[in-house]
């Protein structure tokens, strides 16, 4: 097994914040929340917040149908920022060479509930529905289908850390030689079965959510999609360290002290090669519950103290499920195409009411800056349901 550098070739990424990198970019850096907004949809005879993707998404080919979901339409349109990249990294890589790693929890699970309501209300399902529109694995292989790929393709989902897990899993098939490169990525979309569920398990937010605040009260769900190209071919950012970690504390809660979240950002230091004090900035999970942001908390201040930058960008997309860790490691990815120049940092949206039962962090102030330099390292956090923790350091070469 090799352990040659991984590098990130093209990114592409929808979310509440907008439809392509540049408008992601210019919004996040200004905290710009106007794409988390009341859903249209009331959740037990109440109003909740979501992060709702504004875009006209292209159509599955025909010969695809039964794949056809918004979730592979949202595939489909971060695919199409990254094509240019593709097409150079397949002049030098063969089809068969690329995987496919992609992160869901939520896959095509709403056109299964259209089809079901359909068939409450008519006795049989519509035409045009398939099982396969809401499989969970449907991504990776419909991409797979519509590239026209033969390689190795398939979905990591582990609740909210799944697209944060893609990058170790394509990393260890690139090192193992059964690959060469990789499209790897997450994507969810919203859907009525996940903001249901949330909301019986008293974890959304009755308005935008306030993670870190004492009067946090829980999640906004968002969708979002995100894809990347990782190779050995050398471009400006490389994927420097992943940290994995399942402490399997509690079914839906984290451990207290932040154990499986210390193990995991510990972890991918120890990966990258790098101290406490090379990571510049900290995209926290931040969820905005109460047992997440405590025990994320500790974790961060237990390894880096309380000087790092850090925030949380729930706020801006809303919690994007099996698309968080590869959204939120995107913007990682989007600060440092700022070289040379000093980048303004997401800033962290609260309303400033510090909760005196937890360590106090280095949130992001508007205006706060980082200069972003070869050697910058950024770090991403994903911690999921089960104990299923992840952190990704990225690095501007």
């Amino acid at each position: 097994m090799t352990t040659d550098p991984i590098y990130i070739n093209a990114c592409g990424m929808l979310n509440a914040l907008g439809n392509d990198t540049t408008e992601i970019f210019g919004k996040l850096i200004k905290g710009d929340v106007s794409g988390v907004s009341p859903w249209e949809i009331k959740v037990q005879d109440k109003t909740v917040y979501v992060g709702k993707i504004q875009a006209d998404l292209p159509e599955v080919p025909k010969e695809l149908a039964m794949y056809d979901c918004r979730n592979n339409r949202l595939v489909l349109a971060a695919l199409q920022q990254i094509e240019a990249e593709l097409e150079i990294l397949k002049q030098s890589v063969p089809a068969e060479r690329i995987a496919i790693v992609i992160g869901s929890s939520t896959s095509g699970i709403l056109e299964g509930e259209d089809a079901l309501e359909y068939k409450m209300q008519h006795g049989e399902y519509p035409d045009q529905f398939h099982y396969r529109q809401q499989e969970i694995g449907t991504a990776s292989v419909f991409l797979r289908e519509y590239l026209g790929f033969n390689g190795l393709a398939y979905t990591v989902s582990t609740a909210c850390s799944s697209s944060a897990k893609v990058f170790a899993s394509a990393r260890r098939l690139i090192h193992s030689g059964l690959c060469d490169a990789a499209i790897v990525g997450g994507i969810d979309s919203l859907c009525r079965l996940t903001v249901n569920g949330f909301s019986a398990l008293e974890s959304v937010s009755t308005g935008r959510c306030n993670p870190m605040s004492r009067n946090r009260d829980g999640i906004n769900i968002g969708e979002a999609a995100a894809l990347f190209l990782l190779s050995k071919q050398t471009s400006d950012i490389r994927l420097l360290g992943v940290g994995e970690s399942s402490d399997a504390h509690h079914m839906s809660a984290p451990h207290p002290e932040g154990k499986g979240a210390i193990a995991a950002m510990q972890s991918a230091l120890d990966d990258a090669g790098l101290t406490k004090c090379d990571i510049g900035y900290i995209n926290m999970h931040g969820t905005a519950t109460p047992l997440n942001d405590a025990m994320e908390s500790i974790a961060i201040n237990e390894i880096f103290g309380a000087d790092v930058p850090v925030s949380s960008t729930k706020p801006l997309v809303g919690h994007t499920l099996g698309a968080a860790g590869g959204t939120e490691t995107g913007f990682c990815w989007l600060l440092l195409q700022n070289s040379g120049q000093p980048v303004p940092l997401p800033p962290h949206i609260w309303d400033e009411a510090q909760d005196e039962r937890i360590p106090g962090l280095n949130l992001v102030q508007p205006g706060d800056t980082l200069a972003v330099s070869p050697g910058t390292a950024l770090l991403s956090n994903s911690f999921a349901f089960g104990g299923n923790n992840a952190s990704v350091i990225l690095g501007r070469i």
